[in-house]
């Protein structure tokens, strides 16, 4: 009695079932297995949010066109270039207003304005993305960034130079930035669970680093043509990428009717299948968390306010990291805007290492928080080195910058993934599956704040010093190790109890703390 008839659940999975997979499923005569959806939802989102980072990377590839002026100090220490005129040679005559004394400034609160947006919509973002199909929302956000991003380039031939225009469309675009990431985690969280979930998050994060490394060579090449290129190319592909994921992205199996227990044929079951990241309590899935009741989840305000300052860190290198080098005399030759934007994708390369690494040993050590504070902390010395014998030669550039991309992002890359993840299905939530876009955009938008603070505190102190923004830099990895010190002593309390004859099953601290 009150059960549900075949027809009508085949027919409802049909009406949810994303276009593109009823078209495969048609052509092929019979239905995509649960390892298959597994194997899009992975490739979907990572294409997905590789757009969001390549359409976000492109303002930092264009910064020196926009505002090639160097100090007079940083000319003067090295007699390769003797007068400005030098290396407006290289870097361009600029775009105003940003070609101006107080150029950096604004392109400072550009990225002020597109972070702060970006780290409000996020919250906004998550309380949504729990309450609606995740492939619409997803959707919707990528075409709105597309369009932005575009209108940012659009400036150029428009011959536009107010400052309110750009700054607007930057707001906008960072409006429609923050519906990515809760909503891809949220996804990949739907299909995957825990065992292992830190090396498949810690690969799947490449995507950051990968968009990143597309959008910087990308950015990079049309810059040449003019900088109005550079962003409205990656903006058109943000777009394109977007309607891949309305015909093929599942947002969980009850969608497209399958389970995990499903046969080979990939049958679908008949009836609501279980959440896969459920904990042992068989509950139902429940109403959505509230944003309060989220920030309560145990963990979730230590890894929020560590991923402020990590994040922090992150961004500034991912904003300003093209516009240090080509301001940066490397064994005294200045590069181009092209060749510095190009050198600073060996930065992601690293953040790829580090992403996966972490990953990897946090799962092996089953040990989160150990693994995040450790790799924060090694941040410091790294970016001691990279400031003080950056500028030796272009291999100890090279080398150096490697090793800080390693140990920036790699803590990065655990928190926005695995740790958001788990903590959005804790025990305490009692088997309810609708806190996981919630969670991973409380924890994403609390860092992301920092992510704001960070590039804009960078564009006026590093007018008078590069030094100083190096030292905010390890001030910042250092308190967010600090964030995470209760955290890690439970973690090493319950490994030594371990030892001394406790459980050998001893979930993390996400779980138990």
């Amino acid at each position: 009695m009150g059960s549900i008839s075949e027809p009508a659940y085949e027919s409802n999975i049909r009406n949810t079932k994303p276009p593109g997979i009823r078209f495969v499923e048609c052509t092929r005569k019979s239905n995509i297995s649960f390892k298959s959806h597994q194997a899009i939802v992975l490739i979907v989102t990572f294409l997905a949010y590789t757009s969001y980072h390549a359409s976000r990377k492109t303002t930092s590839i264009i910064k020196s066109a926009l505002d090639p002026q160097t100090p007079e100090q940083t000319l003067q220490s090295v007699s390769f270039f003797k007068t400005s005129n030098a290396l407006s040679w290289v870097l361009g005559s600029g775009w105003a207003p940003f070609n101006g004394s107080n150029g950096t400034g604004l392109l400072g609160d550009l990225d002020l304005a597109f972070l702060f947006v970006y780290a409000v919509g996020m919250f906004f973002s998550g309380h949504i993305g729990d309450r609606m199909n995740l492939r619409i929302f997803l959707t919707i956000g990528m075409v709105g960034t597309g369009l932005f991003t575009s209108l940012f380039g659009l400036g150029y031939w428009a011959n536009i130079h107010m400052f309110s225009y750009y700054l607007i469309v930057q707001m906008l675009a960072g409006l429609f930035q923050s519906t990515g990431w809760p909503s891809v985690v949220a996804v990949v969280g739907n299909w995957f669970g825990k065992s292992k979930r830190g090396l498949i998050m810690g690969i799947w994060n490449a995507h950051t680093s990968v968009g990143n490394i597309s959008g910087s060579l990308i950015a990079s090449y049309f810059l040449k043509y003019g900088w109005g290129w550079s962003m409205v190319v990656p903006g058109l592909m943000i777009v394109v990428v977007g309607v891949i994921v309305f015909l093929f992205l599942p947002v969980d199996p009850e969608s497209v009717g399958v389970c995990r227990d499903e046969d080979d044929t990939g049958s679908p079951k008949k009836g609501i299948t279980e959440h896969l990241l459920s904990s042992e309590t068989d509950t139902e899935s429940g109403s959505p968390v509230g944003f309060l009741e989220a920030w309560r989840i145990p963990g979730v305000a230590p890894f929020a306010f560590c991923l402020f300052f990590a994040k922090l860190v992150a961004y500034t290198f991912l904003y300003w990291l093209p516009f240090y080098i080509s301001h940066t005399a490397i064994n005294g030759e200045y590069l181009s805007s092209t060749a510095a934007g190009n050198l600073s994708t060996l930065f992601d390369v690293g953040g790829v290492v580090g992403g996966i690494l972490a990953g990897h040993i946090s799962d092996r050590l089953n040990a989160r928080a150990i693994t995040a504070a450790s790799f924060t902390y090694c941040a410091i010395p790294a970016l001691y080195l990279y400031r003080s014998y950056g500028h030796i030669s272009m291999p100890v550039n090279i080398i150096l910058m490697l090793i800080i991309g390693i140990f920036v992002n790699g803590p990065y890359a655990l928190i926005t993934t695995a740790v958001s993840a788990d903590l959005g299905t804790h025990r305490s939530l009692k088997g309810n599956s609708k806190a996981l876009a919630t969670v991973t955009a409380i924890i994403d938008g609390t860092g992301s704040i920092g992510a704001a603070i960070g590039p804009v505190l960078t564009g006026y102190i590093s007018t008078q010093s590069w030094s100083a923004v190096f030292t905010m830099l390890m001030g910042s990895a250092f308190v967010a190790g600090l964030f995470l010190t209760k955290l890690v002593v439970a973690e090493v309390t319950g490994k030594y109890q371990d030892l001394q004859g406790g459980s050998s099953d001893r979930s993390s601290v996400v779980e138990e703390v």
